[in-house]
């Protein structure tokens, strides 16, 4: 059933007060057909979780809520469990389903917000682990034809917090399902950041994937402000990818910055460590800020609007380019 200004402050996970035109769930395909050909709209707006948006004013466009639910085991192999997931499904709901079938390759990628559809266009990543790793293939509902398309590994086009439906075919599709290459044998990741800590104060020498998900959970709650209790929408900046000389030159001032390998020539910067040495860690002004505990999460102390967060992240990016010659991009989607 189609609403008319529709309050959207509970659908977002920064917490900002705003409205939307006309909005709409749906559940099924079925339903998101109805609501996309049975009404006129201007725009169109499919939300999931929520938590990678930040709502500057108020949307003049149907906004459809994305419920399609399901999980289901389509066929499997010797090695592999090929997985079928509503993209409606809360992410980390997903994960935990995987760790109760002892099927691994997202045990990394626990408690990250969001929904499952959300997680290719992003493609999301966290210490060492990536969608594009376990992905075999999604459906999208063709917004001008109704059709279903079917989309493998190599047509989504994965890069760093980037996919074909972020650039390319942006806002020409909806995401509906999405199919997971999973290890029946898993294979336990946990040299990337704080999880071997994080393992040998749990006290465990021989994890399994079980462990590596309680080990990120325990270290990502540990950083990362709750959204129920603080609004946020996680990581705001991509790490940013510099010339090796760009970094050599930081180095000079700063002998320890954190870098990582990335395509030739280049490395991988943390954006977080960035902003930290830019002196914006914890910083607050009225009811938003930097978070305390980690720099590259922005936050909604209540009251404030994305305009402020969004003038605020503008900010950053413009000392940090001053600072260290190095331009921050925004991760999180701004409407």
């Amino acid at each position: 059933m189609i609403k008319n200004n529709q309050d959207l402050t509970p659908f977002n996970t920064f917490g900002i007060k705003t409205n939307a035109a006309t909005f709409a769930r749906f559940t099924s395909v079925a339903e998101l057909r109805t609501c996309l050909h049975g009404n006129e709209f201007k725009d169109l707006l499919v939300l999931g979780g929520g938590s990678n948006v930040l709502f500057t004013k108020d949307v003049d466009a149907l906004v459809l809520r994305n419920e399609i639910e399901g999980f289901e085991v389509q066929w499997e192999d010797s090695t592999y469990a090929y997985v079928k997931v509503g993209s409606g499904m809360v992410w980390h709901e997903f994960v935990l389903r995987c760790l109760e079938l002892n099927l691994g390759g997202v045990e990394n990628l626990s408690l990250i917000p969001g929904s499952v559809g959300a997680s290719p266009m992003q493609n999301i990543g966290a210490y060492g682990a990536e969608i594009k790793d376990v992905f075999h293939s999604l459906e999208a509902y063709h917004i001008a034809t109704g059709d279903i398309h079917t989309f493998d590994l190599e047509q989504c086009e994965f890069g760093y917090r980037e996919s074909v439906f972020k650039r390319k075919l942006k806002g020409q599709y909806v995401i509906v399902a999405v199919t997971f290459r999973l290890n029946k044998h898993p294979k336990i990741n946990s040299t990337y950041g704080a999880i071997d800590a994080e393992l040998k104060k749990m006290g465990i020498s021989e994890p399994s994937i079980q462990d590596i998900s309680k080990a990120v959970i325990a270290i990502r709650s540990s950083k990362l402000p709750d959204p129920k209790v603080l609004g946020n929408a996680g990581s705001f900046f991509k790490n940013p990818v510099v010339d090796f000389s760009i970094m050599e030159k930081i180095k000079t001032n700063f002998h320890d910055v954190p870098h990582y390998p990335a395509e030739i020539g280049t490395c991988k910067l943390a954006a977080g460590w960035l902003i930290e040495q830019a002196g914006w860690k914890g910083f607050r002004e009225d009811t938003y800020g930097v978070h305390a505990l980690q720099a590259l999460v922005l936050v909604n102390y209540g009251g404030s609007t994305g305009q402020q967060i969004y003038n605020l992240s503008s900010r950053i990016i413009a000392d940090v380019e001053m600072k260290f010659g190095v331009a921050l991009e925004r991760e999180v989607n701004i409407l």
